[in-house]
This record gives C-alpha cells, structure tokens and sequence, in this order.
C-alpha cells in the first residue's frame, strides 16, 4: 500500500533560531511564515518526550516553491544538546541543496554571510542530465548546504 503525503517541510534544530532564519532570508530569499512558534506543554512533552521543553522558531517559505510550498522549519530547543560534528557522508539527512543561477556567486554571498567552505566547486557531466556545477558549504551554525546550477 502507498500512503497518499504531500512533501510539506524539514526541519533544523539550531543554537539560535533568529539568526539563523536571518541567513536564510538574506542568502536565499526564503520568507517568513508567520507566526512565529512558541510550543511548550503537556502536548509537546509527551509528543517529543523531553520533560519541560519549550521550542521557539519558524516557518520559511523555500525560494521557487509558491505560496503553498514546502517549508525549512528552523526551531530551538530548550533544554538543548550539544551538536554532533557534520559531515557529508554521516548517514541520515545530510544537506539542503538550493539550485542557484551561479554557484561561485552564491558560494561568496554565503561565506560573506557568515557560512564556511567545506569542498571546493566542481563541475561534472551526469550522463542522460547535463552538465552540474556544484558544491557543499556550511551554513554560520555548520549545516550543510548544496549550490547546485545545472548547464
């Protein structure tokens, strides 16, 4: 049996869910849907099992999916862990790729906004697609990024 779902967001758990909603704003165009959440409760305890959690954050819209699109869910946590080390081949989600109409320029806005490199910026053939540039960053609190432009 396959269950009829529609995609409707992901969601990252950061150390500050303003400033990093703020990267995400300004590098990529993504847009606020409000309101802003403020979840606490017997609800969210049991739903999380995480005695006396609170999340606070919000919904952005993502760039080039229309008003009723998916949505990055960027939330924090309190009590709060500390964060795993990232990398690219840890199993289990591991990056959000935006395409982008030129890699080197938004590979400099990200690093100019606060992110950080983690490879360098390729260029390979994908038989039966074309031509990919691309390239994996970090955003300022270490989530993976891809900028992905296809020729």
């Amino acid at each position: 049996m396959t269950i009829k779902a529609k995609y409707v967001h992901t969601n990252l758990i950061a150390k500050d869910w303003r400033a990093l909603a703020g990267f995400y704003e300004k590098v990529f165009g993504c847009k606020p849907v409000p309101p802003e959440r403020r979840l606490t409760g017997k609800g969210m305890e049991a739903g999380t099992s995480i005695p006396e959690v609170t999340l606070r954050g919000i919904h952005l819209r993502l760039p080039g999916c229309g008003p009723e699109g998916p949505t990055l869910e960027i939330f924090t946590y309190a009590p709060q862990l500390d964060s795993l080390q990232r990398a690219v081949n840890r199993p289990g989600f591991a990056h959000i790729a935006f395409r982008v109409d030129d890699v080197r320029t938004a590979y400099e806005e990200v690093l100019a906004t606060g992110g950080s490199p983690i490879g360098e910026i390729v260029t390979v053939e994908v038989k039966g697609r074309g031509t990919v540039t691309w390239c994996y960053l970090a955003d300022p609190e270490g989530n993976i990024l891809e900028l992905q432009s296809w020729a």
